[in-house]
């Protein structure tokens, strides 16, 4: 077994990174290398813009490279609560994001020429218990008639030909959902940056900010560079270089592990048994799991094994073992197959689970997208790039407060109490 991402692992290297000093002096430095990042770079470079991004780590190290391969259309929460929070206008603005989100992906892969295995595969939102069926037939019948007509129910005798398990009583099929090789995506939207003018700086984590006469000055260890706006894209991992100048938003900001197994490729008989539906799969429990095929047709099976905010070898490992364990419950023939991939990443969440973009402390900003980023972090890029070229009517989220969370400045010292919380929930549900 292999404690890495399978999306890094299988995925061509991105070889465009500056290998001098930092240095120079641009229009919009970006900090950190992910999906929102390098979308906003490659959109201010198309434009004619000096860009310069910087990452603490590899491209795409952090969460963009760490996720299930998901492209799900839809809003983390029940679309009733979405509306209850955010008001009927907002809500659809912000469901309809998620969409424009996904077709820009598909039209920058064709457009940028990036091989990466997108598909519409469709989602299933699966019913876990029979107790969950009501409220999710309830959600999906006010989605479907108000934001997204391209959904089905499929009840319980439905789902034969979707997935290959007993476990679940109904589901909501979203049909405009899709799924990519992430890794692939990653090096494809970096070297598109490059090309249209970009310069990325790899292993530069900022580790200061300064005022100047006309903008900013952002401090690494590999030196200095000068900006005239500076974007913040470092969503959960804004805590993870303790001296970097993202203090708003690591109050902000619930840094929360999930993690993922990927089995072996699986054999067509395996795979017909079960995946025949060959889409991306999320359970309705408050501790669920979610699951997709590769590529080359091994099962990535992931979830919130632990409330930790830690991932290294250590904490994926156990993790892994509780996912291998709810992968055999839900696929008794699979339990014993070997598995050939353990990682774990980050997730950004938010207090209330709704993403955050806009302006604060100085820097332009999109994160907080709890769980659902590899979806909409393309398209909050852009909106980023349109905010620094003085575009402001893109921005699904203007204006969305967003308090501090009490006593949180990085280290969510309260997660196993979530954890438990959510775990008695489940059991009662």
């Amino acid at each position: 077994m292999r404690y890495l991402s399978y999306w890094h692992d299988t995925a061509p290297a991105f070889a465009g990174g500056q290998t001098g000093p930092v240095d120079g002096r641009f229009d919009v430095a970006v900090i950190g290398a992910g999906f929102t990042g390098l979308n906003a770079a490659r959109k201010l470079a198309r434009a004619g813009a000096r860009v310069a991004v910087l990452d603490a780590g590899p491209v795409g190290a952090g969460g963009s490279g760490r996720n299930g391969g998901h492209l799900n259309n839809g809003i983390a929460h029940g679309y009733a609560d979405a509306k209850a929070h955010l008001g009927p206008d907002r809500a659809r603005a912000l469901y309809r994001a998620y969409d424009r989100s996904i077709d820009m992906i598909e039209d920058l892969i064709a457009e940028e020429g990036i091989a990466c295995d997108f598909r519409r595969a469709g989602k299933l939102k699966l019913a876990s218990k029979p107790s969950h069926v009501a409220a999710l037939r309830t959600n999906y019948d006010l989605v479907s008639r108000e934001v997204d007509p391209e959904t089905r129910w499929l009840d319980r005798a439905d789902l034969a030909g979707e997935i290959g398990s007993d476990a679940f009583h109904g589901a909501a099929l979203f049909e405009k959902s899709a799924m990519m090789h992430m890794g692939r995506y990653l090096t494809g939207l970096a070297e598109a940056s490059v090309r249209h003018g970009a310069t990325i700086w790899e292993t530069a984590p900022v580790t200061g900010r300064d005022r100047t006469r006309d903008g900013w000055e952002l401090v690494t260890p590999r030196g200095r560079l000068q900006a005239t706006t500076v974007i913040a894209a470092t969503g959960a991992y804004s805590a993870h270089v303790p001296q970097a100048p993202l203090g708003y938003f690591r109050r902000r900001i619930i840094s929360m592990g999930s993690f993922l197994i990927a089995t072996r490729p699986l054999t067509s008989e395996e795979v017909a048994a079960t995946m025949p539906g060959n889409r991306t799969c999320v359970t309705s429990m408050n501790i669920g799991n979610y699951f997709r095929l590769s590529p080359d047709n091994r099962l990535i099976f992931g979830g919130r094994a632990r409330f930790s905010a830690v991932s290294d070898q250590r904490s994926d490992a156990k993790s892994g073992k509780m996912l291998r364990q709810a992968m055999a419950q839900i696929f008794p023939q699979l339990a014993d197959v070997e598995i050939d991939y353990c990682w774990g990443g980050l997730v950004g969440m938010t207090k209330d689970r709704f993403p955050r973009a806009g302006e604060a402390d100085g820097m332009l900003y999109a994160m907080g997208y709890s769980g659902h980023g590899a979806q909409l972090s393309t398209l909050l890029g852009q909106v980023l790039a349109d905010l620094a070229m003085g575009r402001k009517d893109t921005n699904p989220l203007d204006g969305l407060n967003w308090p501090p969370v009490p006593a949180l400045d990085g280290k969510p010292w309260f997660l196993p109490l979530a954890g438990l919380w959510f775990k008695v929930k489940d059991r009662l549900s």
